[in-house]
């Protein structure tokens, strides 16, 4: 019998990264990204994409797959997933999802719901609306998807609310299309680390990307399509980057945006992770390091 997939997901800046790294090492491992922003060619420091000497150690997939004049979705990313799995597999090596993007995760695990397909007239009659207005209607309408959709991702409240008024029912009900009578899939871990500890790891991230280059990464993806991609122009960071530029913003806050925007979207992880999927939790507290918490996590791997 093969040895089992591993999934390994958590919140931004929790470490996953560097834990699936040791892991795939030690299992004979390659790892799939689970990450709707490291698809794209040219958002590296942003995305803390793992670095070329990263991906020449352990063989990395579903990274640099789309171009900033490609849209990318979930159908996309569970075809390719699946994919790649049959190929590592075909290699004798064992498969590793590791990222923090959830809708990946279910999609890929419970198959991709039953969201209707866009209407291109109502969602362009949605973006002329202000976004309080929409974020209301949500809030309203749906208040589950409210807590966990990007509320101030203008693309992501057209989507929700869009599907709201086509179909008549909570977005929250559609994104999944699940019943929730699927088994959660052996070896799912989301790693665990205490809220100001994580919040710390974020701030030090957020500065060391700056130090790294992200005003000029963006410069340069500015001149390549970044604002005209509706996925990737939102992604954070980049968002915040493209607005100083613009001049709607000095840098110092910007800087301190990306950081409380990150805050933010790591707690919609948590919820996304806590509320929607059956996962293991695998708790790293701050005095451990990497190779310690893998010890302890191969212990739980089947």
């Amino acid at each position: 019998m093969s040895e089992a997939t591993v999934y390994l997901t958590g919140a931004t800046a929790s470490g996953k990264s560097a834990l699936a790294l040791r892991l795939a090492k030690r299992l004979g491992g390659e790892i799939i990204s689970v990450d709707s922003m490291q698809v794209y060619r040219g958002l590296d420091i942003g995305t803390a994409k793992p670095s070329a000497g990263e991906q020449a150690e352990v063989p990395h997939h579903l990274i640099d797959v789309a171009g900033l004049n490609e849209a990318f979705d979930a159908a996309q990313f569970v075809r390719l997933a699946k994919r790649a799995e049959a190929e590592i597999r075909g290699r004798g090596n064992r498969p590793i999802f590791c990222g923090g993007t959830g809708l990946y995760f279910r999609a890929l695990l419970e198959g991709l719901g039953e969201c209707p397909p866009g209407d291109e007239a109502l969602r362009e009659s949605l973006a002329a609306l202000p976004l309080e207005e929409l974020v209301t209607e949500l809030t309203t309408k749906d208040p589950l998807a409210a807590e966990t959709v990007d509320l101030q991702n203008p693309r992501r409240v057209v989507r929700a609310v869009e599907v709201v008024r086509l179909t008549g029912r909570p977005y929250s009900e559609q994104r999944t299309g699940w019943d929730g009578t699927s088994q959660a899939p052996i070896n799912f871990f989301c790693v665990q680390r205490e809220v100001d500890a994580l919040n710390q790891r974020i701030h030090s991230r957020v500065d060391a990307m700056f130090a790294e280059g992200l005003v000029e990464e963006t410069k340069r993806l500015a001149k390549c399509g970044l604002r005209e991609n509706r996925n990737a122009c939102q992604a954070l960071g980049y968002r915040q980057v493209l607005e100083f530029l613009a001049g709607t913003l000095g840098l110092a806050e910007t800087i301190e945006q990306v950081k409380i925007k990150t805050r933010q979207f790591a707690k919609r992880q948590r919820s996304w992770f806590r509320n929607q999927m059956a996962c293991e939790n695998v708790e790293w507290p701050s005095d451990e390091d990497a190779d310690a918490c893998c010890d302890r996590l191969l212990d739980r791997i089947s």
